[in-house]
């Protein structure tokens, strides 16, 4: 049997998409061409609108109880300690946002979190397996699979490449990688232990204030004490535990600090590219496959899971002979992508100028903004915005969140207090068989209940404290549909 989707590549990107596609019943096959799975921190910063995401696959616990929020960081300059600094304050849950803040987990360790949810699903990771090469039809592609010296034809309906910066599918398809590589930056990404610090602790060791890329950064990894290291690299030194050691020495605090037990490391320069289109017919483009950015703001890997959390019931759609969504994949996320990449290149040009700021993360990072909202659209929420979050009650009073019934594969109807003869559509106006319908009814004003209740889809609830109506800027007779990737589709 044919697999209706191959994934090639499984970082983040890739494992999101597999899951997502996986709960909603498509076959689907993930390859990877390294032998295991990757080991190290690289993206160990989770935005809040990611955390949103791994809530609706089903990981949100699993990665808040792995990771930890972002540390205070002791500043040092000339060896002397200067004083405490953050990063972002740390900001409180609202009844629409519950997860304000950013999280910390090394990337390894976010994999196998998906990994193992995948796994749930039925579908495990083929790594040591290459994509050698595909062509493709109107009806779908062939790809071509190298694993242990044979090779393997694979028949599929549509092929994502999520194979990183380097993609082969990105390369195959002849796909313009529009940007620039600045040579004269190097900088030192690595996995280091430092027992002599407290693991509780971020470290930033410089010069001075205003020469931040003369010194380097320690950013504990939580589940052991190993900190991820980063430094510039000057053109005479080689990559290694050496060269960290140098640095700690010059720039580290005066008691001294020995650095120990390098566990991964890497080299980065500033490529900063966008893919001059996400799509060639069947063959579609996500992750670092589609867009590169600079570390700072820890924007790559979150802006690759939501490429694949937009992609996936697109995907679907078109399976099931409605290829409209999967139309906009491109126009969504390309636009959202070149945005992002003009954040972290101006937190990058801030970093290297020595602005006073250069560490500093407001909201803008944490992606809880991105919205798909057409230019003529206004409002305080229209479609193509993020949907909110709220806490309700079921008539029996006990408490729900709206995002537990956003949760899963499907698109979500809500409809606000409706009255007699109100144009509120309904799920059989719609014609989805698998919407959910959620009517949310203010707390003095249960009178009034619509005619099709008994639907096993169909929740009637209590907007016990307004949050609902607030969030949602909605009165009696309001009605909203929510996109299956959490974002407004329509409003009524």
């Amino acid at each position: 049997m044919s697999e209706q989707v191959l994934v090639a590549g499984a970082g983040p990107t890739g494992l999101t998409l597999a899951i997502d596609l996986a709960r909603r019943g498509v076959d689907v096959r993930i390859v990877d061409r390294a032998d295991s799975p990757f080991r190290g921190s690289r993206g160990d910063g989770l935005q809040p609108r990611t955390l949103e995401v791994f809530d609706d696959l089903g990981v949100i616990d699993a990665v808040l109880a792995a990771g930890c929020e972002l540390p205070v960081m002791r500043a040092y300059f000339a060896g002397t300690f200067v004083g405490e600094r953050r990063m972002a304050e740390p900001v409180e849950p609202t009844p629409d946002v519950p997860y304000p803040n950013a999280w910390v987990l090394g990337q390894s360790d976010t994999e196998a979190i998906l990994r193992a949810r995948l796994a749930e699903l039925g579908v495990t990771v083929e790594f040591g397996t290459a994509l050698a090469d595909f062509s493709q039809d109107d009806a779908g592609v062939t790809a071509t699979l190298h694993r242990d010296g044979h090779t393997e034809s694979v028949r599929a309906s549509y092929l994502v490449g999520a194979d990183g910066g380097a993609s082969a599918v990105r390369k195959r398809l002849g796909i313009a990688f529009d940007g620039s590589t600045d040579d004269s930056i190097r900088m030192l990404l690595g996995d280091v232990r430092a027992d002599s610090l407290d693991h509780e602790c971020g470290y930033w060791f410089a010069a001075s204030a205003d020469q931040p890329m003369t010194g380097f950064a320690l950013s504990p990894l939580p589940g052991a004490r190993r900190f991820q290291f980063a430094a510039p690299l000057a053109d005479d030194r080689s990559p290694d535990l050496a060269t960290l050691q140098e640095l700690a020495d010059r720039y580290g605090p005066e008691e001294g600090l020995r650095l120990s037990d390098l566990s991964w490391i890497t080299m980065w320069r500033p490529n900063i590219r966008l893919a001059e289109r996400f799509r060639d017919g069947r063959v579609l483009l996500a992750g670092d496959a589609a867009h590169v950015h600079p570390p700072t703001g820890g924007q790559g890997l979150n802006t690759g899971v939501q490429d694949a959390y937009n992609l996936g019931w697109k995907l679907a759609a078109a399976l099931s002979g409605d290829p409209a969504p999967l139309d906009t994949y491109e126009s969504e996320r390309r636009t959202v992508a070149a945005r992002i990449l003009g954040l972290s290149t101006e937190l990058l040009d801030k970093l290297v100028d020595g602005d006073e700021d250069a560490m500093r993360r407001g909201p803008e990072t944490r992606q809880l903004g991105i919205t798909y909202r057409s230019p003529a659209e206004h409002g305080p929420l229209v479609a193509g915005d993020r949907a909110p979050d709220a806490p309700l009650h079921d008539e029996s009073g006990r408490p729900i969140r709206l995002f537990d019934l956003f949760r899963g594969p499907h698109a979500t109807l809500l409809r606000f207090a409706p009255t007699p003869g109100s144009a509120a559509p309904d799920a059989a106006s719609l014609d989805d068989p698998d919407l959910h319908t959620v009517e949310i009814h203010r707390f003095d004003a249960l009178s009034h209940r619509s005619a099709d209740t008994d639907r096993p889809t169909f929740t009637t609830l209590v907007d016990t404290d307004g949050h609902a109506f607030t969030a949602y800027a909605a009165t009696s007779g309001t009605a909203v549909l929510i996109r299956p990737d959490g974002h407004l589709a329509h409003r009524w």
